[in-house]
């Protein structure tokens, strides 16, 4: 009696407080806002394959004394140069005994010193390509949110401030909307702050003007009046993320072309690039990111990577181009399902030809012991099952 089952649920977005670690690789401990429930969730992405280095002063790591100017405390960490900031920022995240609001728009902050205007680090560079200001012993960073970092001296605060009424953020949006750069201008050249969350879609001004046709002007624009490239959404998503969703391959263009990092991660510790072999469409996002590098085996909370996504919706083109960029075929997610498996699974037989073609391993089995073969049989995809088992490794 064979009484096999096919289970590999779909991975739907978690719980914002769920904590997640997925088995394939461990993971630094996963940060929560303070484990405040409902709190968004930061966490390393396990790019940094080395484990921490022991606190005894060996390894190339360095002591770093952070201030948190918004909690009125200062730390001393030890944090890795060779690591991207991201990572640093999660340490830091760790580290927390109060909440913070909104802390994944939290980054690492260059204070001014000698002339050179603060700014903030970007959280995909390493940490050693910003030369720390020998002006204290202990190095010093700073842990803040996000604003406008404004290089010549503006109005007063208290004139600024009458500039963020909530009535004048509407009517930024709006203006964002509308594609009138003028009028954008206008009101970042006032020194409005355009990192800010939209109060009815929690969209950003750069993530909705992402969204738009022909809106490269306005987004250069928003880039020149302080509009960090990073900044999330309530949703916890970048501009990059909202561009290759919108499948707005010339918004991304810009916004790339801007210096943003391909690899910018969400809330959930996904790139752009992930997102992209998920939601399909117009291949050439998928290629324009591969080509700048981006980073290929982001893995969710139930191990899927960017392969198994594509095998999954049937983007076949996009497919290719992992493939061609280097994608692992046999690597496998929490069920233990190659993309081969997804194909059996879901019927993809475009995706399943790719992979033949290209000689995946059909042998391997998943965790309940079946092959590709056997999960497209049992999920009644007879013919894929057919060219499955007809496939040999001498017609590649």
């Amino acid at each position: 009696g064979c009484d096999w089952t096919v289970s590999d649920p779909m991975p739907l977005s978690p719980a914002a407080n769920a904590k997640h670690d997925p088995p394939d690789h461990p993971r630094q401990p996963a940060a929560t806002n303070g484990n405040q429930p409902g709190s968004a969730l930061a966490r390393d992405d396990g790019r940094t394959s080395s484990p921490d280095p022991p606190d005894d002063g060996s390894g190339n790591s360095i002591v770093i004394r952070i201030g948190i100017p918004d909690l009125q405390q200062t730390k001393c960490l030890r944090l890795d140069p060779e690591a991207a900031v991201w990572s640093s920022k999660q340490h830091v995240l760790v580290t927390l005994t109060q909440s913070l609001t909104d802390v994944l728009n939290y980054g690492l902050f260059q204070p001014a010193f000698n002339g050179r205007a603060g700014k903030f680090l970007d959280e995909e560079r390493l940490l050693k390509d910003y030369p720390l200001p020998p002006i204290t012993p202990i190095p010093y960073l700073e842990f803040r949110y996000k604003r406008r970092v404004y290089t010549q001296s503006y109005v007063d605060d208290k004139q600024l401030a009458k500039l963020h009424t909530k009535a004048n953020l509407k009517k930024f949006m709006e203006y964002v909307y509308q594609l009138s750069v003028d009028k954008v201008s206008r009101f970042l050249e006032k020194g409005l702050d355009p990192n800010f969350h939209d109060a009815d879609t929690g969209e950003c001004p750069l993530t909705l003007a992402v969204q738009l046709e022909g809106s490269a002007e306005l987004i250069t624009v928003l880039r020149s009046g302080g509009a960090h490239l990073d900044f999330r959404t309530r949703d916890g998503i970048t501009a990059l993320h909202r561009a290759v969703l919108s499948k707005n391959h010339t918004a991304l263009t810009t916004v790339l072309a801007l210096g943003a990092s391909p690899d910018y991660r969400d809330s959930r510790g996904l790139t752009p690039l992930y997102h992209c072999a998920m939601v399909g469409g117009d291949p050439y996002c998928c290629e324009l990111l591969l080509h700048e590098h981006a980073v290929i085996g982001s893995t969710d909370e139930n191990g899927w990577q960017e392969i198994h996504q594509a095998c999954r919706h049937g983007n076949v083109q996009h497919l290719e181009h992992l493939l061609f960029y280097g994608a692992d075929m046999s690597s496998q997610n929490a069920s233990g399902n190659t993309a081969l498996h997804l194909c059996g699974l879901y019927n993809q037989d475009g995706c399943a030809r790719v992979l033949l073609f290209r000689g995946t391993n059909k042998d391997i089995k998943n965790y309940n012991n079946q092959t590709a073969f056997q999960v497209a049989i049992i999920a009644g995809n007879f013919d894929l099952a057919e060219i499955i088992k007809i496939h040999k490794a001498s017609d590649v």
